[in-house]
């Protein structure tokens, strides 16, 4: 069974959903930046072991890494879940981790990376928005794609309407994410993600949609 461990930053509701998915992995830890992140308390009444690696005990951000991986490495995963983890990690940290750490990112990448992700869409008029599970690379917010989910963009939507419409999706698609991973259905080649999945009937998703 893969060990899985899970970074937050604050109340970690993808993380929530991930413990609650049922899925076919071990939980060996969720890990914060942040002592005081309410996911922590979340993640111990699941009985699942907790830490906290605080970046503000750290003299820079290559320090901070060091010591979040010597945490991280102290589980033995064979696979980082970030879930809400907001800080920027270096090259080094995320090379360590190749090919086993991924991220969920609040937009239809490569659209939008960075923060205020459904503001930006907005603003741009996109009339269909989503989230992205991926591998995660050097380049924040970028990497082989695993999964995408798309949600229409409503009149009067605001950020927050739309925020919580791609959340629902969200916690969908990165427990599956995970769990394709853990039956060994994802392959790495050439930059991007085969899945050994079933694929979506529906040709296409339009918005709006002429009736």
């Amino acid at each position: 069974m893969k060990r899985i461990v899970i970074l937050i930053s604050g109340r970690g509701s993808n993380m929530q959903a991930i413990l609650e998915a049922g899925l076919p992995v071990e939980i060996a830890a969720v890990i914060s930046n942040k002592p005081e992140a309410k996911g922590l308390e979340i993640a111990a009444r699941h009985g699942i072991a907790t830490a906290a690696v605080d970046h503000r005990e750290h003299e820079s951000r290559a320090h901070f890494d060091a010591a979040l991986a010597e945490k991280i490495d102290s589980f033995q995963p064979d696979l980082v879940v970030l879930a809400g983890f907001m800080r920027i990690l270096t090259a080094d940290f995320v090379n360590r981790y190749q090919g086993r750490l991924i991220n969920i990112h609040p937009a239809l990448l490569p659209a939008f990376p960075g923060l205020d992700t459904h503001e930006k869409a907005l603003q741009e008029g996109v009339r269909i928005h989503g989230c992205t599970v991926h591998f995660v690379t050097p380049t924040v917010d970028h990497g082989p794609i695993i999964s995408q989910a798309a949600v229409p963009v409503l009149p009067g939507d605001t950020p927050d309407s739309l925020a919580a419409r791609v959340l629902e999706q969200e916690h969908l698609i990165y427990p599956e994410a995970i769990r394709w991973f853990a039956e060994g259905r994802l392959v790495l080649e050439n930059n991007r993600v085969k899945a050994d999945v079933a694929q979506a009937s529906a040709s296409a998703l339009r918005s709006p949609w002429a009736a």
